[in-house]
């Protein structure tokens, strides 16, 4: 795996942990949350369980995240129903993503830090970018330049008609 750094990178301690964790998205006492109140990026596709977006401020076209319309906070609170439909779905984003071509793999994320509300990250690995195989891949779409945020829906728009 190769980094977007030059060496030598120098580790740093860790801060000193909050308990309790602050309220995130969508919890008791933390701001609304952004599916709910439809504040997030508009879906581009959508049935009867799941919604899928665009990103903001993104370097990689064709990426998007998909999220439940019911609030759960993990795989573990999704009903028995959304989450059997969950792998289903997930393929069908996969393939319209790997559509779009010069995709080398199509790398999916689960962060449930920012907020209380169920949601996965596809993110396209360029074809022959092999650097950013593996974990390496979110560090190198954080450090490319961003694309405007039209593209990205655009992107994401072409992702949603291939499903």
């Amino acid at each position: 795996m190769k980094l977007p750094y030059q060496e030598p990178l120098v580790p740093i301690e860790p801060g000193e942990r909050q308990i309790p964790e602050p309220p995130r998205r969508g919890e008791p006492g933390g701001p609304p949350c952004g599916i709910c109140t439809g504040k997030s990026t508009s879906a581009v596709w959508s049935d009867e369980n799941w919604t899928l977006h665009p990103p903001v401020g993104g370097s990689l076209p064709g990426a998007v995240w998909l999220a439940s319309r019911v609030h759960a906070d993990s795989f573990s609170d999704l009903p028995a129903d959304v989450a059997a439909e969950f792998g289903p779905v997930a393929a069908r984003v996969e393939r319209a993503i790997l559509s779009r071509g010069d995709v080398g793999r199509v790398h999916l994320y689960r962060w449930g830090d920012g907020g209380a509300h169920f949601h996965v990250w596809f993110i396209p690995r360029p074809l022959g970018m092999l650097e950013a195989s593996g974990m390496a891949l979110p560090i190198w779409e954080d450090v490319l330049p961003n694309v405007s945020d039209e593209e990205l829906a655009d992107a994401a728009r072409e992702v949603a008609a291939a499903m």
